[in-house]
């Protein structure tokens, strides 16, 4: 198949997932851009916000790769992951494991709790990542794994040094949490009772992903304006004390390459850079630093978005300090400050977002701003003026 339409196909299956799974359109696309750059992500987010699924149905789309994925435990031994021991070949005398179904034969992993590796497993689960390699409990020559990339997932943030060793090592960090949309949240319960019709699955051939991986990607320009706004970006969190390592640029520049590729484009334009909100910060209170600096350089629109996040987010922190007060006053509150304020902010988000699309640029932030300020505007209804707020809801593009 022609490069033009692995992309094609590539991106068909972004707007299947990002159908299925509400709210979660940019997570779909980051995830696939990470494989195409063959790098490996981490999904941080609370339990039950579809992380697995999403994995499952992800990697589900690549015809002809061998799969793996396991759920970590401080007491995951090493041959869980890698290859149990031959049982009949040690009844013979012969020490050696069964490789088969495991990390050691995956072309793409789903690693659940990813920070609970056990000590035991560290160093291989880290050569594993790092250099897709596996040295052999009997000690013989390493194997070399085709692992393209691995999706982890973790409830929470490491702690300790492993798992610190583990984060460093995964160059993309996503960030989900619970839906925010009561709209979408509705359109979830539905599905939990209808029948929907079975869905467009579109799939890839493996041998296509690993030549875009191999060929394609890394085929794709990258213009001097790119070079000096990823120096500009650098220079702009370094004020802020943010600093990521000179590795951790140099695969981001790979990451530019697949967004670019993604869209069908022979050289990476400014809008590539949004993927790095999710590359150059370490914890999630950074992020927004990072997100703001970056958009800065390539998203006006997604700029402004965050600046009336910032608005609706005061507004439910008044909202918060309201609790208990009377009826009245939290409905003098809604008349003469947060419908005003939250009305003003759809209509400015829905502009944006028809300015975004328009120009091709990512809509990505300014969806899930709409998606606060639509949930932030349901609680008002509810619980400032007692209205059923899912009766006055329409659904998020």
């Amino acid at each position: 198949m022609e490069a033009r339409d692995t992309g094609k196909g590539l991106r068909a299956i972004c707007d299947e997932l990002s159908a299925r799974f509400y709210e979660r359109a940019d997570v779909v696309r980051t995830l696939v851009v990470t494989l195409l750059a063959g790098q490996h992500s981490l999904v941080l987010g609370p339990p039950g916000t579809a992380k697995s699924e999403l994995a499952r149905e992800l990697t589900g789309r690549i015809e002809g790769a061998a799969y793996w994925e396991i759920l970590l435990s401080k007491f995951t031994a090493p041959t869980r992951m890698f290859g149990p021991i031959d049982v009949a070949a040690l009844a013979r005398g012969e020490y050696r494991q069964v490789f088969d179904g495991r990390a050691t034969t995956a072309h793409v992993a789903f690693i659940d709790e990813i920070f609970k590796c056990s000590t035991a497993a560290l160093n291989e689960t880290l050569g594993f990542l790092n250099e897709r390699i596996y040295h052999p409990e009997n000690g013989g020559e390493p194997i070399h794994c085709p692992l393209i990339g691995a999706i982890t997932a973790s409830n929470e943030l490491p702690g300790g040094e492993d798992a610190a060793a583990i984060y460093d090592r995964l160059l993309v960090r996503i960030e989900v949490g619970y839906l925010a949309d009561p709209a979408n949240f509705a359109a979830l319960v539905r599905s939990a009772v209808s029948r929907p019709a079975a869905p467009v699955r579109t799939t890839i051939e493996l041998t296509e992903l690993q030549r875009a991986v191999t060929e394609s990607v890394p085929a794709v320009d990258v213009p001097d304006l790119i070079v000096d706004a990823v120096c500009t970006l650098r220079a702009a969190l370094r004020r802020k004390e943010l600093i990521a390592s000179d590795r951790r640029w140099r695969q981001a520049v790979r990451l530019l390459q697949a967004s670019a590729y993604l869209d069908g484009r022979p050289a990476v334009a400014e809008t590539d850079l949004s993927v790095l909100t999710h590359v150059l910060w370490d914890s999630p209170a950074e992020r927004p630093t990072v997100e703001r600096e970056v958009l800065h350089l390539v998203n006006p629109d997604a700029r402004e978005a965050l600046d009336l996040a910032d608005v609706i987010e005061e507004l439910e922190a008044q909202l918060d300090a309201m609790a208990g007060q009377s009826r009245e006053a939290l409905s003098e509150w809604v008349i003469k400050n947060a419908h005003h304020k939250l009305a003003m902010a759809g209509k400015r988000l829905e502009k944006l977002r028809e300015e975004a699309a328009n120009a091709g640029r990512s809509t990505a932030t300014i969806d899930r701003v709409t998606g606060r300020q639509r949930a932030v505007r349901a609680r008002v209804l509810t619980e400032a003026l007692g209205v059923d707020a899912s009766m006055v809801q329409t659904r998020q593009p």
